[in-house]
C-alpha cells in the first residue's frame, strides 16, 4: 500500500512537471503572439511590428530618477512675509527625471556652438537665431558696483565652466531644452542603428543643408536633414529601403523640459525615507535634514550647506573661516546633494520652472501633477494631408524688451493651437490656452461684466490682473519702436507671461532657501541670480524597483 502511494505521488510530480514545462514554453513565446488576435507579432512575413523586448525607460544624459508620490506643497512653516501665495495643499506627483545639477556655462556654450555652426550668424537669414539664444551678460552690472569682470568672463572663461549659467530668460531656457531633446534622440538613433555612424555631425560640418528635429522625424522622417536622410541611414536599412524608428520602437526619449513648480518643490524637499506608515508628515524646512543652514555632523561641523547671502554685505562669510566658499555663484556639486542626489536645490542660483504664476494653487480642480500653463498645440496639416515641416521660413517672436527669439527653425514641424476638432463636447478642456483657467478669466473675475481691455471710448476697464502692457513694434525701416505703458491705472504685475522661479540664490537670504517659497518674473527678463535645470517625464512604471515596506514592518 505504501509503495502504491509513492508511485502515485511520483506520477503526480511527473505530470506537474510536464504541465509546468508546457506552461513555461507557452509563456516564453506569448510575447510574440497577439492576445487580441492570435496573430504573430514582429513576423518576418509582415503584420504588426512592436518592441516586445522593451524593459523600461533608460535614464537620459545628466538626469536623476525621482520616484513620485504624495507630499504637502506650499509653506508649512511661518509665513513671515504674509504673502499668502503658497497655502499648503496635498498634491501627488508622477515619477520623473531631473537634472543632477543646474545647467552650467559649458553645457550652454555647447548649445551656442551648435547654433553658430548650423545657422551661421553671418548669414542674414540666420543672424537672429544665434543672437536670440545668447545669455544677457549685462545682468552683472550694478550702478554702484564693479562687476565688469563677470560681465566679460562669467559665461565663456574656463574658470567658470562648471558654474550655473545665468542671464538666461525663461523663453531661452525652454528653447535650450528643446534643442537638447533633439540632440539626445539623434545620438540614440545613431546608437541603435537607425542613423549612420557620426550622422549627427553632418549638419555641424555643413555636409547637409538641414538638421534633426524629433517631431519632424516622427511625423515626416523623409524631411530630416533637409530631405537628405537617405544618405545617412544606418545599419537598420533593409534592401535599400529606409527604416525609421517611431514611438513603438521605444528608443525616442520624451522631451527635456523645464520642471513644473510642483515637481521642482517635490524634488527639492526630498522626502524619500521620511515616511511614517506611507504618510508624509510635511514639515521639512530645507532640502537637507534639520532646521539650520550649517552642517551639524562631526565631519564638516559648522560648514554652510548652501551658497546664499548670510547678512548685509556678507555673501560668503569671513575669509579663511567656515564660510560658504563662494561670493557669487559656486561651481556645481560644491555642496552635498539632497536625498534624491540633486545638487544645489537651495542656494547658488534660483531656477525657472514651467508654471505661469498665480497667487493661489487651485487644488480643488487638480491635485495630480498640478501645473498652470497648458497651451495645447498640434501639428499643422498641409494640403497633402501630412504634417507641415518648415523649410527656409524662420518665425521670430519679438519679446517686450525688444529681444528677437526664433519660434520655429528650419526642419521643425509647424505647430498651431488646437481647435474645435479637439475640444468639441469635451468636459476636460474647452480651448487651447488654459493659462488663466479659473483665475483671471471672465467667469472668475469680480469684474466679469467689465472684463474687456477697453471700453467704447478707449479707456481701460477693470480686470482681475490689470498688468502693464508694453508694446514693441518695428517701423518701415525695421527699427524697434518701444512703447512703454505709462498708465497709472495698473494694479498688478501678474499676467499670462510671468513665470515662477524657485529656490534661493547666492543673492538671497536663508528665508528663500525653503523649497516652498515662490516668486515670479516676466518670462522675457533675465537676472544674475536665476538659472535653470531640465526635467523629463517618466513613462511606464512608477518605480525602478520593488517598493519597500515601511520601516520596522514585515511584508505579510
Amino acid at each position: 500500500m505504501k509503495r502504491q502511494l509513492i508511485k502515485v505521488t511520483l506520477s503526480c510530480v511527473v505530470i506537474a512537471g510536464t504541465l509546468t514545462a508546457t506552461s513555461c514554453k507557452k509563456s516564453s513565446s506569448s510575447k510574440n503572439v497577439s492576445r487580441a488576435t492570435g496573430w504573430k507579432v514582429n513576423a518576418k512575413e509582415g503584420g504588426f511590428q512592436y518592441n516586445s523586448d522593451f524593459k523600461e525607460q533608460e535614464t537620459a544624459p545628466g538626469l536623476v530618477f525621482i520616484e513620485g508620490g504624495t507630499f504637502t506643497k506650499g509653506k508649512v512653516q511661518d509665513d513671515v512675509m504674509h504673502e499668502w501665495n503658497n497655502t499648503p495643499t496635498q498634491q501627488h506627483v508622477q515619477s520623473f527625471y531631473m537634472d543632477e545639477t543646474e545647467v552650467t556655462n559649458v553645457m550652454y556654450l555647447e548649445y551656442l556652438d551648435y547654433l553658430k555652426s548650423v545657422y551661421p550668424p553671418e548669414d542674414p537669414k540666420y543672424a537672429n537665431i544665434y543672437k536670440g539664444a545668447l545669455p544677457d551678460t549685462l545682468v552683472w552690472r550694478n550702478r554702484l558696483g564693479f562687476n565688469e569682470t563677470m560681465t566679460n568672463n562669467y559665461l565663456r572663461h574656463p574658470a567658470y565652466a562648471e558654474y550655473p549659467v545665468v542671464g538666461v530668460n525663461w523663453v531661452q531656457a525652454v528653447q535650450f531644452a528643446e534643442w537638447r531633446t533633439d540632440r539626445v534622440n539623434e545620438a540614440l538613433l545613431e546608437r541603435e542603428g537607425y542613423l549612420a555612424s557620426d550622422a549627427k555631425y553632418a549638419p555641424v560640418n555643413g555636409e547637409v543643408a538641414g538638421t534633426f528635429s524629433t517631431e519632424a522625424y516622427l511625423n515626416r522622417p523623409e524631411t530630416t536633414y533637409g530631405g537628405q536622410i537617405d544618405s545617412l541611414q544606418g545599419k537598420k536599412q533593409k534592401d535599400s529601403v529606409a527604416v525609421y524608428a517611431n514611438r513603438n520602437s521605444g528608443i525616442i526619449m520624451p522631451e527635456y523640459r523645464l520642471p513644473t513648480e510642483t515637481e521642482w518643490e517635490y524634488a527639492a524637499l526630498a522626502l524619500i525615507g521620511k515616511r511614517e506608515y506611507n504618510s508624509y508628515r510635511g514639515r521639512k524646512k530645507y532640502p537637507w535634514d534639520g532646521e539650520y543652514t550649517r552642517n551639524g555632523q562631526r565631519v564638516g561641523r559648522g560648514d554652510q550647506l548652501a551658497n546664499f547671502k548670510q547678512g548685509d554685505g556678507d555673501y560668503g562669510g569671513i575669509a579663511g573661516w567656515s564660510d560658504d566658499g563662494a561670493d557669487i555663484t559656486a561651481q556645481v556639486k560644491s555642496y552635498k546633494p539632497n536625498d534624491h542626489g540633486l545638487y544645489d536645490m537651495a542656494g547658488n542660483v534660483a531656477e525657472w520652472v514651467a508654471d505661469v504664476y498665480r497667487p493661489i494653487v487651485d487644488d480643488e480642480i487638480s491635485d495630480f501633477n498640478y501645473y498652470r500653463g497648458n497651451v495645447y498645440m498640434k501639428a499643422a496639416i498641409g494640403e497633402d494631408g501630412k504634417a507641415e515641416v518648415l523649410s527656409e521660413n524662420i518665425v521670430y517672436d519679438t519679446l517686450p524688451n525688444g529681444k528677437l527669439v526664433a519660434v520655429n527653425l528650419p526642419g521643425e514641424v509647424k505647430m498651431v493651437p488646437v481647435d474645435e476638432n479637439e475640444t468639441y463636447l469635451r468636459t476636460n478642456f474647452s480651448d487651447s490656452d488654459n493659462r488663466s483657467y479659473r483665475d483671471g478669466d471672465p467667469g472668475s473675475s469680480r469684474f466679469y461684466d467689465k472684463f474687456d481691455d477697453e471700453d467704447e471710448e478707449g479707456n481701460d476697464k477693470l480686470s482681475m490682473y490689470n498688468a502693464p502692457k508694453h508694446k514693441v513694434e518695428r517701423d518701415e525701416d525695421g527699427n524697434l519702436v518701444r512703447q512703454y505703458d505709462t498708465s497709472n491705472s495698473r494694479t498688478s504685475l501678474i499676467n499670462d507671461e510671468v513665470r515662477v522661479y524657485k529656490g534661493g540664490s547666492w543673492k538671497d537670504r536663508a528665508y528663500w532657501l525653503d523649497p516652498a517659497q515662490r516668486r515670479y518674473l516676466p518670462q522675457y527678463m533675465a537676472t544674475d541670480y536665476i538659472g535653470f535645470r531640465c526635467a523629463m517625464s517618466r513613462v511606464g512604471s512608477k518605480s525602478t524597483g520593488k517598493n519597500k515596506t515601511a520601516r520596522g514592518k514585515k511584508a505579510r
